[in-house]
């Protein structure tokens, strides 16, 4: 029997321009990303220190319309998102019954009757047929804007860089605020958003509109950065990234997500009885953060051994390149996660103390 033809791997409308940059592509949720343009530890730096850029078009983006909106996305998730006031966004994740993470996601309230979110590239399909099926279609409107153009711009010196090609004041946006705005005369959506633990800014624009951006940002002396730097800076932010340190099959409280949460100020929710009895009973593990001692690097899936016997797992691991340590975030158990203690971590057959650490491992002094 011939084998299924296989799906293409998609690409943004920026693909050419990062093929005419030389970066080295690779395989991402289905999508061709670029993973390094000059490489990951100068892409990292140049986020670190002055000014960096992202292509995340692949991105799931939605738009949903309507007086209720906000009141059916309540029952989805367990943030209180009542609380929004328009140009505000709250960072939150869709929950199974079992309180297990469908995606992390983020609310933005544009106002009154209108909210769009940003989801995972990778589970943009699952948080649409999810979406479709919980929300009362009759008083939302559901809109897939998935086919624009997504570019973060992150680093200390993003509002230097970013503000000639704007009509808004950035320095009025506060950290997850954000705003309608024209760039080249056209409409844009900007939020003082990221996942990189440095201030910087999230803009959608149309497709044609996004390469001219992309464009002027170039121009202007932003560093085009790829996936191999997203993840080293997100990994010293402690940010999680869905399929590894997070999933359908652990809760936010494990995740140490705990934070969006609100069990005291709203009401029903999916999930919500799994998260009070953990809430009341404790939780039987958690996600630490681990300072490898030497220089071997922990990564994805490595065991972590306590007192001899495997006890957790490893969901991410890397070199930091800010802080010359090798660091990973990992589950194990409740009775362990204090700072201090140690464990082991099994690297190719042997055994390698690190010592839990607070969370994340590298804080901004640039974060607005």
């Amino acid at each position: 029997m011939a084998s299924p033809e296989l799906h293409p791997p998609l690409r943004t409308p920026l693909y050419d321009r990062a093929i005419a940059l030389n970066a080295r592509m690779t395989a991402f949720s289905g999508w061709e990303m670029p993973v390094q343009f000059s490489g990951i530890t100068p892409e990292h730096e140049a986020i670190r220190t002055s000014a960096g850029m992202f292509d995340i078009s692949h991105m799931g983006k939605f738009s949903l319309q309507g007086d209720r909106a906000i009141e059916q996305l309540q029952k989805l998730v367990p943030s209180d998102l009542s609380r929004l006031q328009p140009g505000q966004a709250q960072y939150t994740v869709l929950l199974n019954p079992q309180a297990g993470i469908i995606d992390d996601i983020i609310v933005y309230q544009e106002g009154a009757g209108s909210v769009v979110l940003i989801v995972n590239a990778g589970t943009k399909e699952k948080d649409k047929a999810w979406l479709l099926a919980h929300l009362d279609l009759a008083q939302v409107e559901f809109e897939d804007l998935s086919d624009r153009v997504l570019i973060a711009v992150q680093g200390p010196e993003t509002v230097r860089k970013l503000q000639p090609l704007v009509d808004i004041d950035l320095t009025q946006l506060t950290n997850f605020g954000h705003s309608a705005a024209l760039i080249f005369k056209n409409p844009a959506f900007i939020a003082r958003t990221g996942y990189t633990g440095e201030d910087g800014f999230e803009i959608m624009v149309a497709p044609d509109i996004g390469g001219q951006l992309w464009d002027a940002l170039l121009t202007a002396g932003v560093v085009p950065c790829g996936l191999g730097a997203r993840d080293t800076l997100r990994l010293e932010a402690a940010m999680c990234l869905y399929g590894q340190d997070i999933s359908d099959t652990t809760t936010p409280l494990e995740a140490g997500l705990g934070w969006v949460v609100h069990l005291d100020t709203k009401g029903d929710f999916i999930g919500r009885e799994v998260l009070e009895r953990q809430k009341a009973e404790g939780v039987s593990r958690k996600l630490v953060g681990l300072n490898m001692q030497g220089r071997f690097i922990a990564r994805h899936d490595y065991p972590v051994v306590i007192n001899g016997e495997p006890a957790g797992i490893v969901t991410s691991g890397t070199m930091s390149p800010t802080l010359g340590q090798a660091i990973a975030l990992a589950y194990i158990p409740t009775e362990f996660a204090k700072i201090g203690q140690v464990v082991e971590v099994e690297i190719r057959g042997k055994l390698h103390p690190a010592t839990v650490v607070k969370k994340p491992f590298y804080r901004s002094a640039h974060r607005a």
